[in-house]
């Protein structure tokens, strides 16, 4: 009976050593990933908290709502750069485009110049600063935003509002009706807008909307390259032959206003090949 006690006491321990192991590489699995977030700036990953203890699951929580934290902050910072940024070039670049507008207008109305050698250079003159300057006021709207107006506003019936506007598209809508949300329904509206402008210019034909832990709009449109990823919300930048480079960077300005974030998730839902965030 002894024997049989020295090895079960042994076949415990030899257990609790295997576990109270693989436990510790867990840990240091995850302090890895926290690791290689921070120096990716990544700060939009959360890590799961099953498998952990009640201390380690409230640390673990505290870590993820801390990541989102701070997702966001950065994401504020870096839009208030590039309001500043882009209210700074487009008042030089209009104030240089005005008298160039100005001046080669009062050529054009000048009965010297018209019909004369000179009259297709100075047009081509003055229709270049005119739709730099077009183009340059376009851009203004990234520094004028609206203060928003936040009211509690159910999800789901203002989901199916954008629904409607676009029934060619195979919707799937997934939000618990009783989910309320403090927003301002306009900038929500132009945000969704956008998204479904997005995917249908991508050739999507099916949306997904559903509520997890916030919003996530997907659809099955060409997917987003890796390397082109990071850029989709900087101000100008745009992959479109025709885009202005403006709708991602807007949007999530939009929604940074009104205390919210918005993301492309690192994998889309399942079935679809693009996934954005709203948190």
């Amino acid at each position: 009976m002894m024997i049989y006690g020295v090895v079960i006491v042994g076949i415990v321990v030899l257990w609790a050593g295997i576990w109270f192991y693989r436990h510790q590489k867990l840990l240091e699995e995850r302090a890895f990933l926290l690791r290689e977030a921070v120096r990716n700036r990544d700060f939009a990953h959360r890590l799961p908290v099953k498998g952990l203890f009640f201390g380690e699951r409230a640390l673990q929580r505290t870590v993820n709502d801390l990541s989102e934290d701070i997702s966001r902050l950065l994401a504020q910072n870096e839009v208030e750069s590039w309001q500043r940024l882009t209210r700074v070039l487009t008042h030089e670049i209009m104030n240089a485009t005005a008298p160039i507008s100005s001046i080669s207008q009062a050529y054009l109305n000048h009965p010297k110049i018209k019909g004369s050698f000179y009259e297709e250079g100075i047009r081509a003159i003055y229709e270049t600063s005119c739709g730099l300057s077009a183009f340059v006021d376009s851009y203004r709207k990234l520094t004028s935003l609206q203060e928003p107006n936040l009211e509690e506003v159910v999800l789901c019936p203002f989901v199916e509002s954008i629904r409607a506007l676009y029934p060619d598209l195979e919707w799937h809508l997934n939000i618990d009706p009783s989910v309320i949300l403090s927003l301002d329904e306009n900038m929500w509206r132009q945000v969704l807008i956008n998204l479904v402008k997005n995917a249908l210019e991508a050739g999507a034909t099916k949306m997904d909307i559903r509520w997890r832990d916030g919003l996530y709009v997907s659809n099955n449109g060409l997917p987003i390259p890796a390397d082109v990823a990071c850029e989709i919300f900087v101000p100008f930048f745009t992959t479109k032959k025709t885009g202005s480079g403006i709708g991602l960077s807007l949007s999530r300005q939009l929604m940074v206003r009104q205390g919210y974030m918005l993301t492309l998730a690192e994998r889309p839902v399942s079935g679809y090949t693009v996934t954005f965030m709203i948190r």
